[in-house]
């Protein structure tokens, strides 16, 4: 790592990283018949979806309740494509690392930066459902690239991680996501878990992440600095192991 971020190392690997990032996202649109247009219109599809399943069989006080929905989706998704992608990285480039000296860590680092891209572009599916339920932005907004920087950063830890570990636990982490995808308040509000179950979201660092997001476009409100003291905690926390 001390390597990776000496002044001439850091401005080569940032052009790699640039170069991959750029790579793959003309490989994933080259390869889909909508393109671009498709990372807005999944988090639409899949909004209207669970909004129509959950508005029916629960009955959930939720104002703009898709809104809610695709908040909570599009954010899960950044960190677990990013963490899903990173996990395959060096594996998937082991032809590149044998024949030319790089820095392995840029290989899960991009994948991370890619889907921040991908992230950045269904915020059109976010401002479209916005629009609709005529929710105005507020200037709480300005606090998002802070949300990003923790998201990314917690994103990029356990990415790191599990491209090392893939070599042992390849499968694993998809069971791990699906699991963790539904102890998450993505489609239900946290008030319908049991006594015992709601203060362990406290430990979920995707429920503040989550919630995060959610302040701020729902509430317009920016959380506190003990919130974000706590995000940034877990962040640093995994990127630094």
């Amino acid at each position: 790592m001390p390597n990776m971020l000496s002044s001439a190392n850091a401005r080569r690997n940032w052009f790699t990283i640039t170069s991959l990032v750029s790579r793959d996202f003309k490989l994933k649109y080259r390869r889909s018949a909508l393109g671009v247009l498709w990372s807005v219109l999944n988090p639409l599809l899949m909004m209207i979806v669970l909004s129509v399943v959950f508005s029916t069989f629960f009955k959930f006080s939720i104002e703009n309740y898709p809104l809610y929905v695709i908040l909570g989706n599009v954010m899960f998704a950044l960190m677990a494509d990013s963490t899903s992608g990173a996990m395959n990285s060096i594996i998937e480039s082991s032809s590149l690392i044998k024949k030319i000296r790089i820095e392995k860590l840029i290989f899960p680092l991009e994948k991370v930066l890619f889907q921040l891209v991908n992230f950045c572009i269904s915020l059109i599916a976010v401002a479209a459902v916005m629009i609709f339920f005529q929710v105005m932005p507020h200037v709480s907004l300005l606090a998002l690239p802070l949300l990003l920087l923790y998201v990314v950063l917690f994103s990029a830890g356990v990415g790191m991680a599990l491209s090392a570990l893939s070599v042992f636990f390849r499968d694993l982490w998809g069971v791990v996501i699906t699991a963790w995808t539904y102890a998450t308040p993505l489609f239900y509000p946290v008030e319908i878990l049991p006594d015992w179950a709601a203060p362990l979201m406290q430990y979920n660092p995707m429920y503040h992440y989550v919630t995060y997001f959610r302040d701020l476009i729902l509430s317009g409100t920016v959380p506190g600095l003990q919130e974000n003291l706590l995000c940034l905690g877990m962040a640093v926390a995994a990127f630094a192991i």
